[in-house]
């Protein structure tokens, strides 16, 4: 067997070739993130304009909001082409599709997860109901960021009387993978590694398209010393592996333990969320976990949610689950976000996705940017803001319940807490609440066509969809309906007789106390 090359990252970086389709493995916040393959690659171009004109596909963002990861290939000219799951962790690439000098695509994560599998199978593409009436389905967007992007990457197909979706699959010239350690058969070993994402999927596409698999390690061993159970990738599948001894777990820490399952931390070592308004929308969110349901929980505010079933010790009577893989613990915060406390498991990502395609999810836990009269939620593109859709519409559209979470207004909203009242001190910039929404990354008609229970929770209000639309069913204490709740929006909604109160024990600093309910 030809053993892989080990060669640095510049040398590394000469083998990719202008014109090429490069799919890049990784999650935001540093995690499996080969940063420094893709440095090289932005050197060499900088110095030569070599590789220039390639098409990037990167399933989640990946990235640290600054310089690194999908920002490496953000040069006008390098790339030509960007497919991506979630965008918001590269904000230069963000610009050059907004000023449309790119072709820009954002379509599901975990469409783009399965798509790994169906290149590597030789299919030519995956057929789903996923993203149906949102703004990946072709009679609206197609996925599609902007007017330079033409190609239908997406097509609408009628099967059995059934409206679904095609996305078109493309061969894989240079896969870009990360692992732990790579022995010298070039096998592939992830036991440092918060979570797996599709790096084998990834691997078997660029194999199977003849294409080239460039590996990023931090150390080498012996051949035949690694655990089988622990490699992910085979070596006959790598081409070039590349060593990083300084290659941390996460852009927050070179290793925790933690993460990769190790060890197991007290649960008093996760820190409890501050009494603030953050605390507020996930404590109502909370109210809505069931003992012995699967949930998923999306970045951002609704990721509170498991530090509150932490704090209430309810964290062992629910699963916890995020779509880069992990499977039980709890989430961590913040860029990070995709590692997690004390998992369960780490499976694959095409895994993950498999099932809550398949409505394995009995609830989620989403952010929430905008939302409209009729039930419809924009988290993917407002303003000049783009962050992408990442696994939200996989996720939305397929859990049983759904549970938006977001704070009622925003910028510069200031609130106070006191005696279990909730003051809202200065009122955000920015009405979250509008007649329709810019972009629709969450259906209100497909979710009543499925039947979903869908709720819209925020520090001062909680709503309901129904079958008129938007519904307010909560206020919290303290709050004036006309002022605080009905003059911040652009719409009104309905409005139900009696109007509740959201439960006081929300609003004070002490625990709620939740496990006592549950016994």
């Amino acid at each position: 067997m030809t053993r892989p090359q080990i060669l640095s990252p510049e040398q590394a970086s000469e083998l990719v070739t202008s014109g090429s389709t490069v799919l890049i493995t990784g999650s935001g916040g540093g995690v499996m993130d080969a940063d420094r393959i893709y440095a090289a690659l932005e050197q060499r171009f900088l110095e030569t304009g070599k590789p220039k004109d390639l098409t990037l596909m990167h399933v989640t963002g990946i990235g640290n909001g600054r310089e690194q990861g999908i920002n490496r290939f953000a040069h006008q000219g390098m790339v030509k082409r960007v497919i991506g799951g979630h965008w918001g962790w590269s904000p230069s690439m963000i610009q050059l599709a907004l000023e449309n000098k790119i072709e820009a695509y954002n379509l599901p994560q975990g469409v783009l997860s399965g798509l790994t599998r169906e290149i590597a199978s030789g299919r030519k593409g995956m057929l789903t109901s996923l993203g149906t009436k949102t703004f990946v389905d072709p009679r609206l967007q197609g996925g599609k960021l902007n007017t330079q992007t033409t190609e239908d990457l997406v097509s609408l197909v009628t099967l059995n009387g059934e409206e679904l979706l095609f996305y078109k699959a493309f061969p894989i010239d240079v896969a870009v993978i990360r692992g732990t350690t790579a022995d010298e058969a070039g096998n592939i070993s992830v036991e440092q590694e918060a979570v797996d994402l599709d790096i084998l999927s990834s691997a078997q596409a660029a194999y199977n398209s003849g294409g080239m698999v460039i590996a990023q390690v931090k150390r080498l061993a012996r051949r035949h010393t690694l655990h089988p159970r622990m490699v992910k990738v085979p070596g006959f599948m790598v081409d070039v592996v590349v060593v990083h001894p300084d290659q941390w777990q996460t852009s927050e820490g070179e290793y925790n333990p933690a993460f990769s399952g190790e060890i197991r931390v007290p649960l008093k070592a996760i820190q409890p969320l501050d009494f603030d308004i953050r605390k507020i929308v996930a404590r109502r969110a909370a109210l809505e976990l069931t003992p012995g349901s699967v949930v998923n929980l999306g970045f951002g505010i609704a990721d509170g949610v498991a530090n509150i079933a932490a704090e209430e010790a309810l964290i062992d009577d629910v699963v916890f689950t995020i779509e880069q893989g992990l499977v039980g613990g709890v989430p961590a915060k913040g860029a990070i976000f995709g590692a997690g406390y004390n998992p369960d498991m780490i499976t694959d990502a095409p895994a993950q996705f498999d099932f809550y395609h398949g409505g394995g999810l009995d609830a989620t836990f989403l952010g929430m940017a905008q939302a409209d009269q009729h039930g419809n939620v924009n988290v993917s593109k407002f303003g000049n803001q783009l962050p992408g859709c990442g696994g939200f519409i996989d996720i939305s559209q397929n859990a049983r319940e759904v549970i938006f979470c977001a704070t009622f207004t925003a910028g510069g909203l200031q609130v106070d807490i006191e005696e279990g009242q909730l003051h809202i001190v200065r009122e955000g910039k920015i009405q979250k609440f509008i007649p329709e929404v810019e972009h629709i990354t969450f259906s209100g008609e497909y979710a009543r066509e499925k039947g979903q229970h869908v709720l819209y929770v925020s520090e001062r209000a909680v709503f309901e969809l129904g079958p008129r639309g938007m519904e307010l069913i909560e206020i919290a204490p303290g709050v004036d309906l006309k002022i605080d709740i009905l003059a911040q929006m652009q719409f009104t909604p309905h409005i139900r007789e009696p109007l509740a109160t959201m439960d006081t024990r929300i609003f004070q600093p002490e625990k709620m106390y939740l496990r006592k309910e549950q016994e």
